[in-house]
């Protein structure tokens, strides 16, 4: 089955979005340094102008994402990888460049400019951002998925 059945039946959804959210949390308190603190700062000042703001972005992007992560999960089913988080690191820059198409296809189609200006100053370092959490994406998202039995 693939991932993106899984992850978006009704059952699986709401635990899914619950879980990359506290995956974002945990990515940014992570970050250290000068840019650590900017990506601290203005996830802060977001969330507390819009307190549910990564949960529902993670709920219009979950489709598409999780299509995007379709090839992925098949490769990783026959590749005898045993954490999905490592198989996504293993290939970073090729998942993080799946990921982020989608990203920019949503920001290319909106029509508020502030997103569109505030993504544009973020998209320069949202690659690295991006591969640093793959193994934590991963594991969460394996936590709902299940991959077939060996044998």
């Amino acid at each position: 089955m693939m991932l993106s059945q899984q992850l978006l039946a009704r059952r699986t959804r709401p635990a899914v979005i619950k879980d990359l959210v506290e995956v974002v949390q945990q990515e940014v308190a992570s970050k250290k340094g000068v840019a650590g603190t900017a990506v601290k700062a203005g996830y802060g000042a977001a969330s507390r102008v819009v307190p549910d703001l990564t949960e529902r972005a993670l709920n219009k992007l979950l489709p598409d994402l999780s299509v995007a992560l379709d090839p992925f999960w098949a490769s990783y089913e026959s590749s005898g990888a045993t954490a999905f988080g490592q198989h996504l690191a293993g290939r970073g820059r090729e998942v993080s460049a799946a990921l982020l198409a989608v990203t920019d296809a949503k920001v290319a189609g909106s029509g508020r400019e502030p997103v569109k200006k505030v993504y544009r100053a973020l998209r320069g370092k949202a690659d690295g951002h991006v591969q640093a959490a793959l193994p934590r994406v991963g594991a969460a998202l394996e936590r709902h998925a299940r991959r077939p039995a060996r044998g």
